[in-house]
């Protein structure tokens, strides 16, 4: 299995197409099975440049009452229920995630899947690298504390989280000897407006969590170039989730604000871009601004024609490119220094030119 720390040191960012429970839509709309579509979405995440890919591990009983209302666009999911929701998407199990974490071992793509009770954690175990906690869980401490103790890193969504919730669960990983901590800015509104997503809380984390990787869950519509997460990335996340779906048209609560595979290959290439523009740190001249510190600087030149044994004075003087002389920052040199041989009017001043005078006696 390959490790996460190994991809994200090698590409600065790791990006997670999240199938949740996409695939069964489009098993429906392929006409095939729900195992057959969720690998032909792994195989498509893969191609277009994820470097993992998600699935939600639950069964409805254990997630939600019968009476929890559902609070997702009606319009885009018309079902008001979040069990009976939940439960139509909850036909996969052990057997099914462990066959699928083996064909995505198989494709060299990363599996995860965010466990929503105690035995999906405990079976997810061996599947993947990381444990990924819902928002929706971050106020379950004792859920949080369970995960924590099995020793894999944990990234947690903050979509409705205060900064006091986020400080809790993190005390509640490090008590049990886990520091292996991301922490995910994330707003849990389906989907998420443009105003709502608030990148600068990116920031935000960043300054208070220093110790800790920052990421982003993406719930807002994508837009034709993908600028959301390529800020976020900007901003400092270096973990890049959203809903992946072969076809954002479809109904269903995770389509609608879903990228497709060509929205994720605009994320890697806005993402290759940003990192190819950003270059070095530190500020120094480059190799390619050589011949342009050379010739599009200026030099020293003679204003008037200057002969031999002439006291050089300001008034003589003036400064035009190349920058191939004396330069005009050497200035307070030159003046009062005796011409050794005539200077023509345009000349470009050079210290074999001229005498200089000792200034440093007297």
């Amino acid at each position: 299995m390959k490790e996460f720390r190994e991809i994200l040191e090698k590409n600065d960012v790791f990006i997670i197409a999240e199938l949740g429970v996409n695939y069964y839509d489009i098993a429906i709309k392929e006409n095939i099975t729900n195992m057959e579509a969720a690998k032909f979405m792994i195989d498509k995440a893969m191609e277009s440049g994820a470097d993992a890919v998600k699935f939600q591990s639950y069964k409805a009983e254990s997630l939600a009452s019968k009476k929890a209302p559902s609070y997702w666009d009606l319009e885009k999911e018309p079902i008001t229920s979040q069990f009976e929701l939940f439960k139509k998407f909850d036909s996969f199990g052990e057997d099914e995630y462990r066959e699928l974490s083996n064909y995505c071992e198989k494709k060299d793509i990363l599996f995860l899947s965010t466990p929503f009770d105690f035995n999906a954690v405990d079976y997810l175990f061996d599947l993947m690298p990381f444990y990924k906690i819902s928002s929706s869980d971050l106020t379950n401490l004792p859920f949080i504390e369970y995960i924590a103790k099995k020793g894999k890193p944990l990234f947690i969504s903050t979509g409705a989280a205060t900064m006091e919730e986020i400080g809790d669960a993190i005390n509640v990983i490090i008590t049990s000897g886990n520091k292996n901590i991301c922490l995910m800015h994330c707003i849990l509104d389906y989907p998420t407006k443009y105003q709502d997503v608030n990148l600068n809380m990116i920031k935000h984390l960043k300054d208070t969590y220093p110790e800790f990787l920052i990421g982003f869950s993406d719930h807002t519509k994508p837009d034709d170039n993908m600028i959301v997460p390529t800020v976020a990335y900007i901003y400092g996340a270096k973990i890049l989730e959203k809903h992946f779906t072969l076809d954002k048209t479809l109904i269903g609560n995770d389509h609608y604000h879903a990228m497709d595979p060509k929205d994720l290959k605009k994320i890697r290439e806005n993402i290759n871009f940003v990192q190819l523009i950003s270059g070095q740190y530190h500020k120094v001249p480059l190799e390619c601004e050589q011949e342009s510190r050379k010739y599009a600087r200026r030099s020293i030149v003679a204003n008037l024609d200057i002969n031999k044994g002439d006291i050089i004075t300001r008034e003589k003087l003036t400064f035009k490119r190349p920058g191939t002389g004396i330069p005009p920052s050497k200035i307070n040199i030159i003046l009062e220094s005796t011409a050794l041989e005539d200077i023509k009017e345009d000349d470009i001043l050079t210290f074999d030119k001229i005498k200089l005078i000792n200034k440093s006696k007297g």
